[in-house]
């Protein structure tokens, strides 16, 4: 078993470049001159959001007539984001929703949805790209899910997760909570309905967990990040830049922010068997 700590906070691969990261915000957002005051500071720091980096390394990985897989996601593939998921979709020749929440039967960005869990979705064909989105936080069986994904995408495939730092304060948090608290707490920092919060398990939110469980799939870590997220007090504009500042700070002394989010990219080696990756 590895040890984090002998692991670089970021490996650079397919991390999105200032420029791109730009683009997105402009895509998003509108223009930093007249968009809202939230994002216009946000953009003032040349800080993105964690869902911003991941929405832009997505982008690159979704090709004219590739088949994409999108778990978990329920209701929309980027929440914050409707018209860059319809722009992607649009190059996919198959894009499917799978969620065991029928929530999933209200997306209207994918060619099809299927409420199912991961480990009972077999199609006849595989993926080339797999995104999970804030799910495998919620996930109770971990071979099981990533086998599913190792079956599912094809040779050459990757899978791109964002999730929740295990040892973040919020999640440390949200550990000790009861669950009948999680949604008035999440409501009110973040929004969202009752309908869309689910019980959390939380047993593959570090990374050394993550690359173990791929790579005894059949995966290759391609990319990994700690997305800094500063998401919380985004509503609150005194609150929000002190906290930008505290964040630059940080930065600037080589230091992560201790909010943060776990981003990866895992890549199925050549070669392999998707039947025995599955099992």
């Amino acid at each position: 078993m590895r040890n984090t700590r002998s692991l670089p906070r970021v490996t650079k691969g397919d991390l999105p470049s200032p420029k791109e990261l730009e683009e997105l915000f402009v895509q998003k957002y509108g223009s930093p001159a007249t968009t809202g005051w939230a994002p216009k500071q946000r953009f003032r720091f040349r800080y993105y959001l964690p869902a911003d980096v991941y929405e832009s390394v997505v982008s690159r990985h979704v090709t004219e007539g590739c088949n994409w897989l999108d778990v978990g996601g329920g209701q929309a593939i980027f929440p914050e984001n409707p018209d860059l998921a319809r722009a992607l979709v649009s190059r996919c020749a198959r894009a499917v929703a799978v969620d065991p929440s029928v929530n999933v039967h209200k997306n209207k960005f994918v060619h099809e949805t299927v409420c199912s869990t991961l480990e009972e979705y077999k199609p006849n064909f595989q993926f080339d790209l797999a995104t999970v989105r804030m799910v495998v936080e919620h996930v109770s069986d971990p071979e099981g899910f990533v086998g599913a994904l190792a079956r599912l995408v094809r040779s050459g495939g990757v899978v791109i997760v964002l999730t929740v730092n295990l040892w973040s304060p919020i999640t440390i948090l949200s550990r000790l909570l009861p669950f009948e608290l999680h949604h008035p707490l999440k409501r009110r920092f973040w929004g969202g309905k009752a309908e869309d919060t689910f019980p959390v398990h939380y047993r593959m939110n570090t990374r050394q967990t993550l690359r173990r469980l791929f790579e005894r799939s059949g995966f290759t870590e391609d990319v990994f990040a700690r997305q800094d997220d500063l998401s919380l007090l985004g509503q609150f504009p005194l609150l929000s830049h002190a906290e930008l500042l505290v964040w630059r700070g940080l930065t600037m002394l080589g230091l992560g922010y201790p909010e943060n989010c776990l981003l990866g990219l895992y890549r199925r080696r050549m070669g392999e068997s998707s039947q025995s990756q599955g099992q």
